[in-house]
């Protein structure tokens, strides 16, 4: 598994690179410390500015792929969709690599606490994992070698719209997103339930 590390982030790299053609990518790597480092080893994280597919700045995990690749060869990543470029984004996607390689195991629908507001001042405190609605199936599958990773959206929500999904279902707040016509880059937008 080691030796497919670098290949299979390589491999997401170039992807995201393709995807996102026209737009400036920083490859930042995240060392998670010396307690964490194990769970998610050489993680990346490519930070996609502005561009001519999307006016906003997106941050890719590259790396949990390797961490948590299941036996047919299939593993999630994770991007996040922000309206400026901040140290803190780059920070919340080594949380949610973390959480999700460190044994929480994160797929399509679940979500996870942030512990604190998105951005100060922000009631999103938690994140939906979702499919990447605002950059679609083109972003989202990434042909890898010896399997395929599929890269999930990271939305910021608020534990009042957590709470609805679990009452309700994730395809009842998807509706209220809708209906609200939410900018999910707003860090301040109110919360829908």
């Amino acid at each position: 598994m080691s030796d497919t590390r670098p290949l299979a982030a390589d491999a997401i790299e170039s992807h995201v690179r393709a995807f996102f053609t026209g737009h400036a990518v920083e490859v930042v790597d995240y060392d998670l410390g010396p307690e964490r480092r194990e769970a998610v080893p050489g993680l990346r994280v490519l930070v996609v500015e502005p561009g001519p597919r999307s006016d906003n700045w997106a941050y890719v995990t590259a790396g949990c792929w390797a961490a948590s690749v299941e036996k047919r060869g299939h593993g999630l990543e994770f991007v996040m969709t922000a309206h400026v470029r901040d140290q803190r984004f780059i920070e919340l996607m080594a949380m949610i690599a973390y959480y999700h390689c460190g044994g929480h195991q994160l797929d399509l629908e679940h979500s996870m606490p942030i512990g604190e507001p998105w951005v100060p001042g922000s009631t999103c405190d938690h994140l939906l994992i979702s499919m990447p609605y605002l950059h679609g199936p083109g972003l989202e599958h990434c042909p890898l070698p010896g399997g395929h990773a599929r890269i999930l959206w990271t939305l910021p929500v608020t534990a009042a719209e957590i709470e609805f999904r679990r009452r309700h279902g994730h395809e009842a707040l998807e509706q209220l997103f809708d209906a609200a016509q939410i900018v999910p880059t707003d860090p301040y937008r109110a919360s829908v339930a």
